[in-house]
């Protein structure tokens, strides 16, 4: 085992878990065994919690000026370690080096925003009457708690730290039980940068652990990244229980290319959209709407796929499970009618041969009613479906239930435009691959891709992670009593 036994992390000092169930961690890159997370139990949970009400008073009572201080030499240490960082991403994700450090330059591009929010939560003052005034303020809510995914072991927590706890609340921390690595060094780096004990913590787990956070008490607001499946059942509990609840699905991700578009450029972005991070992201193309005559762009897909070499520019997938599952997709699409152009099942990588890998693959002629064109694969493949007008695409594109992402490429601005309006998703792009938007442009879906009110980062975050309080006084008793009285 080449770390430690994983530790939940509790007012400020890593404590060894009471629990007797625990997961061996296997790196996807190569099978080797990188340590062992515990699944946390109930108490654990009503500890970490015991932990962030005793600190929440003095953190919240302080200046947020002075709070964001912390995340000042918060970011200073993510700049500074981050070739340690991203190594460590990569052993327990799969990910390329070159992916992971695009991960830790986003977790700090995303603590420099949180950085900025004593100018974008400075509230609201009107004289509404001679002598009488009424301001508004952001307070924070109290102990929150963040569940993240396995996809990205940095960046995704860092979608929620450093806004939640700029604004004065404290947080309960639970990483996926694939990825627990990443999750702990983050949480020494905040200790080193200042944070006062108790403000954040980690537990680590599994469903039951997810089901406790949903249901405890004491948690005011809960935020999710996982599959749609889960995210509607932690917004279903939260909620049940009077919370706050932001809950980040999957998604279907359609690109449309339009006979006038680029090639080169077109399929570049294509190729790199659907096999980055292997294709375990929620941005990732996955199906590609080819309107009219584009198969000269197709050919050229195929060409910069085959330039994507498992081990080399293509990381793995998290798990034999998965590696399988997206395999099988590949199969059945195969037998149901479907070309495959470019072929990444049974991808080996020599020296690495107990590495989980699937190569980029590339679907022809895929019927809108099939599986590998309706539900999500979170893996480097992309689905071909023929059309011949932009409305025939669209309808595809709106009739799917996610609603995460949509790009078209072409050089015709009204059509662009005309796209952007039609097309049912909550991130669009216009010859962009990942239409990701920069801080402070929030990110979130719209559908089955996202449940819950405002999104998950930028300044949209702001309302989530505070609550409005209201003042009005009177100082003026010349003012005389009126209706405002």
């Amino acid at each position: 085992m080449k770390y430690n036994k994983v530790q939940n992390f509790i007012n400020g000092r890593f404590v060894d878990s009471a629990s007797t169930r625990s997961l061996d961690i296997h790196s996807p890159v190569d099978g080797t065994h990188l340590s062992v997370v515990p699944m946390s139990g109930a108490d654990e949970l009503n500890q970490a919690v015991a932990a962030a009400q005793a600190a929440f008073h003095a953190w919240s009572h302080t200046p947020i000026k002075e709070r964001v201080q912390v995340f000042f030499r918060y970011k200073y240490l993510l700049e500074k370690h981050m070739d340690e960082l991203a190594k460590l991403v990569s052993e327990e994700n799969g990910k390329t080096y070159s992916e992971s450090v695009a991960e830790i330059e986003k977790s700090v591009e995303l603590t420099e925003f949180a950085c900025s929010l004593p100018q974008l939560v400075t509230g609201e003052v009107l004289e509404v009457s001679r002598g009488v005034e009424c301001r508004t303020e952001h307070a924070p809510l109290g102990v929150v708690a963040s569940i993240v995914p396995f996809n990205f072991p940095s960046m995704v927590p860092n979608w929620t730290i450093p806004n939640a706890i700029a604004l004065g609340n404290c947080m309960i921390m639970k990483p996926s039980e694939k990825v627990p690595l990443s999750c702990m060094r983050l949480a020494e780096l905040l200790k080193e940068a200042g944070l006062p004990d108790g403000v954040f913590n980690v537990v680590h787990g599994d469903a039951t652990m997810v089901e406790a956070i949903c249901d405890h008490p004491g948690i005011q607001a809960v935020s999710f990244v996982g599959s749609t499946k889960v995210a509607k059942i932690v917004y279903q509990r939260s909620t049940a229980q009077f919370k706050r609840c932001l809950a980040l699905g999957g998604a279907k991700n359609h690109l449309m290319v339009l006979p006038d578009a680029i090639p080169e450029m077109t399929a570049q972005n294509v190729a790199a959209s659907m096999s980055g991070c292997a294709g375990q992201r929620c941005m990732a193309a996955s199906a590609m709407l080819a309107v009219g005559p584009v198969d000269h762009i197709v050919s050229k897909i195929c060409d910069e796929a085959r330039k994507i070499v498992p081990g080399e520019n293509l990381g793995a997938v998290i798990s034999g499970e998965a590696k399988a599952r997206i395999e099988k997709y590949i199969t059945e699409a195969e037998q149901q009618g479907a070309r495959i152009l470019v072929d990444g099942r049974n991808a080996r990588v020599p020296g690495k041969e107990n590495g989980t890998y699937v190569g980029p693959t590339v679907i022809d002629y895929v019927r809108p009613e099939m599986s590998v064109a309706r539900e999500e694969i979170f893996g480097p493949v992309i689905s071909i479906m023929r059309t011949n007008t932009v409305d025939e695409a669209l309808a595809i594109e709106n009739s799917n239930p996610y609603g995460n992402a949509a790009s078209v490429f072409t050089q015709n601005g009204g059509l662009a435009r005309y796209i952007i309006e039609k097309a049912s998703a909550g991130m669009i792009g216009v010859n962009v691959g990942v239409p990701v938007p920069r801080e402070p442009f929030s990110f979130g879906g719209w559908n089955e891709s996202k449940f819950g009110v405002g999104d998950i980062t930028g300044k949209s975050s702001i309302e989530f992670w505070t609550k409005l309080k209201k003042s009005t006084t009177k100082w003026n008793p010349a003012a005389g009593i009126n209706w405002m009285s």
